[in-house]
């Protein structure tokens, strides 16, 4: 059975090869950019004026709900550039108090109005930095890179305002070229898409049209072209810091006396970042300080079989994390734990995207006891990353993977590929292989293989997988829940999208996975079908049935889960979601003396949001 589906997936893919790669998309248009002999000022827009040295855009076209159709309320925007800055103004027009606009910490702008500048600096048509802000300018940026999730863990330096008016709003924005990586070309094209999201309809438009009957974002945006003689110029950042503190305790030791000890700390580092050639970023680090790093959003991390994901989000690692990312994540920042100094490499040069990084981390020789040979003995990791764009939105690459940790260490090698088969069809792969050393002096090697075939489109999207995992694959840098493992994974989904303002789109997903290890044996398999309803106003209602069976420390359990969720922002000061989910799961992790077993599962969520006024903002939420 195992065999058969070895070879389903290997026809499939080969019919898929027979495409013609980087079938067309659909023609972009050139924008031209003037250079201006000012700059501009949120004041300028306030009344509808405008000034002679920009480009004004307009013909902003919806996404969503309607594919193609007018955005809902006039939308116009000016752009122009100096030495240092890139300006874009948005003028929206709106009705009088149904703009969403609340004052709160950077980047929690999600059910705001908003506006979005896209910037594909390189002009591959792979990835685009995204600066979006509300109607008064609090900020969200990011990285968008098409076949990976968008990162909104980038954070760089811009500025912004925004203004409420009677007609609707005015935003200011200013990039300065400074935070940007672009080549060093003395004429630049750039792709560009400007955006508005309007919450309350549920509406997402941009300018030019970005259709969801084509596969790929990016790939869609205009061409920006007039950008002239400009310069990130000598952007070096050093940022150091020191550390000094002293505290008295009372310690209270077993079978000795209560006394007084005085502890100590002294410490002292440097972060740097140097951008080479215009496109390349060096970041250096010695001994960091993470202790100010934004704290992880809470995850149930009780009675979980596999390990729960973290997000990154020191600094150090974040700019150009992308490059790094393979359809396997075989490189888990959050690996390097307590490093001294480390060095890291990132960018572009012509169609060739690099990545690079060495590293150390002291957190290995701490976890062992003080006596222990290995104390205070670090890990020495290196990382390296090759990818070749070609034909359309396609490229191949290489990964290598290194960590020695004493005697023992960790070698991967990767080779993968994304191959743009069609307007909607795309295909992605990656073959792997380790090489461990433990540090009694065991040797091991093990292979891996990833296939995935995605058709997208507005009205139905496909994905099917298949992922196998040698019993002696390792990755220890990499995030990879289990190996031993032969899984394939199909997921099919249908919407309809009436011609109703209240009703915009609804339908059912399949999804059916079944897996085995090297032996044949099945280890577990589930059939789950949901149901979706969005409608205006933010509000969706959903419901899902699943059935399935876990193979656990020898003994086989068969699950059953049903599930409620219903979400909605419909008044501008209330947002109210919950879910309620009931069936059958494993305690994995019983009382002593007790072997797993099968138990009814109730799990369930509400949370609360209650906006009085838009510098006012309540959250409960009960678990």
């Amino acid at each position: 059975m195992v065999q058969l589906y070895r070879i389903h997936i290997i026809m499939l893919v080969a019919a898929a090869l027979c495409l013609s790669v980087g079938a067309a998309q659909a023609d972009t248009p050139a924008l031209r950019i003037p250079r201006a002999s000012e700059p501009p000022k949120l004041e300028d827009y306030l009344n509808g004026g405008s000034r002679q040295s920009e480009l004004m855009v307009t013909g902003f076209r919806q996404r969503e709900p309607g594919d193609g159709v007018p955005v809902s309320q006039e939308t116009s925007a000016y752009l122009s550039y100096d030495d240092k800055n890139l300006y874009v103004i948005f003028v929206c027009k709106d009705e009088l108090g149904k703009t969403r606009a609340r004052l709160t910490k950077r980047e929690d702008i999600a059910s705001d109005d908003l506006v979005k500048v896209f910037l594909d600096t390189f002009h591959d048509q792979q990835r685009a930095y995204v600066f979006s802000a509300n109607p008064v300018g609090i900020q969200l940026d990011g990285i968008v890179t098409e076949g990976q999730d968008d990162d909104f863990s980038f954070d760089t330096l811009w500025h912004s305002e925004g203004r409420i008016t009677a007609s609707g709003f005015v935003v200011w924005m200013s990039i300065p070229f400074k935070s940007l990586r672009f080549s060093d070309a003395t004429q630049q094209t750039w792709g560009i898409a400007l955006g508005r999201l309007i919450p309350r309809n549920n509406e997402e438009s941009y300018s030019p049209h970005i259709t969801k009957r084509l596969e790929g974002f990016v790939p869609q945006m205009a061409a920006l072209e007039g950008i002239e003689q400009i310069s990130p110029g000598r952007n070096m950042q050093f940022i150091p810091y020191g550390v000094l503190s002293r505290g008295r305790f009372l310690d209270t030791p077993p079978g000795g006396a209560p006394e007084l000890r005085t502890t100590g700390e002294e410490r002292a580092g440097l972060d740097a970042k140097i951008v080479l050639r215009d496109a390349l970023t060096l970041d250096l680090t010695v001994n960091p300080d993470f202790s100010q790093v934004e704290s992880d959003e809470p995850q149930v991390t009780v009675n979980q079989r596999f390990e729960v994901f973290f997000p990154e989000k020191r600094p150090f690692f974040i700019e150009n994390a992308g490059f790094f990312q393979t359809p396997v994540n075989l490189f888990f920042s959050r690996r390097v734990a307590d490093p001294q100094a480390g060095i890291r490499l990132t960018g572009k040069l012509g169609r060739w995207a690099l990545a690079g990084l060495a590293i150390d981390d002291r957190a290995p020789g701490k976890r062992v006891p003080v006596s222990d040979p290995l104390r205070d003995r670090r890990a020495r990791i290196g990382v390296a990353r090759v990818q070749r764009e070609f034909g359309e939105q396609s490229y191949v690459g290489v990964l290598v993977t290194s960590r020695d940790f004493a005697s023992g260490s960790n070698r991967v090698v990767s080779l993968d590929t994304r191959l743009k088969l069609g307007p909607n069809l795309i295909f992605s792969g990656q073959a792997m292989r380790s090489y461990t050393r433990q540090l009694d002096g065991k040797r091991f090697s093990g292979p891996a293989y990833f296939a995935e075939l995605r058709h997208e489109s507005r009205t139905f999207d496909y994905v099917g997988r298949y992922v196998d995992f040698s019993p002696d694959f390792r990755s220890q840098l990499g995030f990879v829940r289990r190996v031993d493992v032969r899984r394939t994974e199909h997921e099919v989904e249908y919407s309809w999208r009436p011609k109703s303002r209240r009703v915009q789109e609804f339908g059912p997903t399949v999804f059916a996975q079944v897996n085995w290890d090297r032996q044949g044996r099945v280890q577990d398999w589930e059939v789950e079908a949901e149901f979706k309803m969005e409608l205006s106003g933010q509000t969706e209602l959903q419901v899902e049935r699943s059935e399935s069976f876990e193979l656990f420390q020898g003994r086989g359990f068969r699950k059953h889960s049903t599930g409620l969720s219903f979400s909605t922002a419909w008044l501008k000061w209330l947002a109210f979601s919950g879910g309620y989910n009931w069936g059958t799961n494993v305690n994995f992790d019983p009382a002593p003396g007790l072997a797993p077993f099968l138990a009814n599962g109730v799990e369930g969520e509400l949370r609360l949001t209650l906006r009085p006024t838009s510098q006012l903002r309540f959250d409960q939420t009960y678990i």
